[in-house]
């Protein structure tokens, strides 16, 4: 029994044309054993047959479960993953998702069929069933990633930093910066607005420049608010993120947003992940709106 305490489960789920299958690839690169399309219904004997056997495949196993399952056997996995967190397996259930806009523009560019449309019922009919079939997965999904504005690559990244490379029990945290003209992330566990504080965008000499510049940085670093909401963020989450752990969770996802996503977010963001990364690891920055190399 001892040695199934170190075992680990990965449910990969999501909506179809998210990057399910791109993400199990990942893991499978780092050294997942990986069963896509696998029936929910039997998950169950499968967990007897890891506990019946030494088999080291059983170690770091991955499991894709997706629509196409019955409604009752979805509805069956969040006790089904509490059980296997009590044998002391370690599970983490990651939900992809995208914008159904962008679902449709990604069927209708590669033409395939989704696996829930039929002659009479049209693609986004099929997704809104989807959403509906997976919502038990999504409510005790411990990590969501939105791939709605997401290249494959980045995709890669964000598993393969945020899951891949967490094996140990320690909270994996992402502090992303983000613009609110573009949309507040869907992914977010917490979600603060910093267009309050003085923007570095009206300063002729900044505009051009990012919040990982030193002038920008300058410039911040010299405002009073920014300090206090830097120290207000920064307090919040060293007292509340132990009852965050208690609760079960191994990720989190803070969100920070300013007007356009360049200077005050990326700023902070920075900022906060230096400091949660003095009493945590698996801390990471990410900067939505910085993904053509603009530094």
């Amino acid at each position: 029994m001892n040695k199934k305490v170190h075992m680990r489960m990965i449910i990969v789920s999501g909506m179809s044309g998210s990057g399910k299958t791109v993400a199990l690839h990942v893991l499978e690169d780092l050294g997942y054993y990986c069963i896509d399309n696998f029936p929910a219904a039997l998950l169950g004997s499968m967990i007897e047959k890891m506990f019946a056997t030494e088999d080291s495949i059983y170690t770091s196993l991955a499991v894709g479960i997706d629509a196409r399952n019955r409604a009752a056997d979805l509805e069956s996995l969040p006790g089904i993953v509490l059980d296997l967190r009590k044998r002391g397996i370690r599970c983490d259930v990651i939900f992809l998702q995208s914008s159904d806009e962008i679902l449709i523009k990604r069927y209708s560019e590669s033409r395939r069929k989704h696996p829930l449309s039929e002659p009479e019922i049209g693609l986004k009919e099929a997704i809104a069933s989807e959403r509906e079939l997976l919502g038990p997965i999504i409510d005790c999904a411990e990590l969501i990633i939105d791939t709605t504005r997401t290249t494959i690559h980045e995709l890669r990244d964000t598993v393969s930093q945020r899951v891949g490379v967490c094996s140990n029990p320690e909270l994996s945290i992402s502090v992303e910066s983000f613009g609110y003209k573009h949309g507040v992330p869907a992914d977010a566990d917490f979600v603060f607005d910093l267009r309050c504080l003085p923007n570095p965008y009206w300063e002729n000499s900044l505009r051009p420049l990012t919040g990982k510049h030193p002038e920008v940085i300058k410039y911040l670093d010299a405002s009073e608010k920014v300090g206090l909401m830097y120290e207000d963020i920064l307090e919040f989450f060293e007292k509340w993120i132990r009852e965050y752990v208690s609760f079960g969770r191994n990720y989190l996802t803070i969100a920070l947003g300013c007007t356009g996503g360049q200077h005050r977010s990326v700023y902070m963001a920075e900022k906060i992940a230096a400091g949660l990364s003095k009493n945590h690891e698996n801390v990471v920055a990410r900067h939505t709106e910085l993904r053509n190399g603009h530094e």
